[in-house]
């Protein structure tokens, strides 16, 4: 093939690959650097990541999209947003004072709905999350207020966990942005957590929950409760507990 032909086959190519993914792919060039209206959109998603780590945390308004479910509000060990962006060790860690006005009880779970590294991915999908997922639940389950937490990491559920008496616990956090998500919510299960011991390869996670370029809500929620169940049968959850939802969806279709 000639150089224009190679070209031409490009110009044709990265349009239609690009329908397929997020990734900045195929960009072109202006010279050395980037065409203008690639590096103008690379500069805009780079402002929407600082904004979703940096943009308060509005429980209120996960609430209202809650209402008619009890909610508790906790914040973690970190004082602000500057301290918990610096020190990760205060934000998986309770308030004393709020952990004080945590209620107790025999629950099966309890769900957490934490800021995380993306404020805005819990406003728009924290509330959903909890609502479809609690609807897959058994009705025998013993569900414990949802607890709204500020300035938290994922095993700040492990300490909301451990105080509540709950059996195992969800946490839907913001996940960390990049630069072609900025609203990507992640869930976290862990069964009978221990504040300070249980590590990463104790949770089962659900990540990219941000329809409908990522997960839907129905998928999220079903794979989810799918877990919950077999982690209730197993008395366990992490690297022992296995996603098998898609291979069952498949061998339905060939029955």
């Amino acid at each position: 093939m000639t150089t224009s032909q190679v070209a031409s086959v490009d110009r044709d190519l990265w349009p239609s690959l690009r329908r397929h993914t997020q990734a900045r792919i195929g960009l072109g060039r202006a010279g050395t650097g980037l065409p203008t209206h690639h590096r103008l959109e690379l500069q805009a998603a780079h402002a929407a990541a600082k904004d979703a780590v940096h943009s308060p945390f509005e429980p209120d308004v996960v609430a209202e999209a809650l209402r008619g479910e009890p909610t508790v509000r906790v914040r973690s060990a970190a004082p602000d947003r500057l301290t918990y962006l610096q020190r990760p060790d205060l934000g998986r860690r309770l308030d004393p004072a709020d952990r004080a006005h945590l209620p107790v009880g025999e629950w099966d779970v309890v769900f957490v709905v934490a800021d995380g590294l993306s404020s805005r991915a819990v406003h728009e999908h924290g509330a959903a999350m909890v609502r479809a997922t609690t609807a897959l639940l058994p009705t025998a389950w013993r569900v414990a207020p949802v607890v709204l937490a500020e300035q938290a990491r994922v095993a700040l559920g492990d300490d909301v966990a451990s105080a509540m008496g709950a059996t195992m616990v969800v946490v839907f956090v913001g996940e960390r942005p990049g630069m072609s998500a900025a609203d990507s919510l992640g869930a976290y299960l862990t069964y009978r957590p221990m504040p300070g011991v249980t590590t990463d390869a104790d949770r089962n996670c659900l990540s990219n929950i941000r329809p409908p370029l990522g997960l839907t809500y129905e998928t999220a929620a079903a794979k989810l409760a799918g877990l919950m169940g077999r982690a209730s049968e197993l008395e366990i959850t992490g690297v022992g507990l296995k996603d098998e939802s898609d291979h069952m969806e498949v061998s339905e279709r060939l029955l």
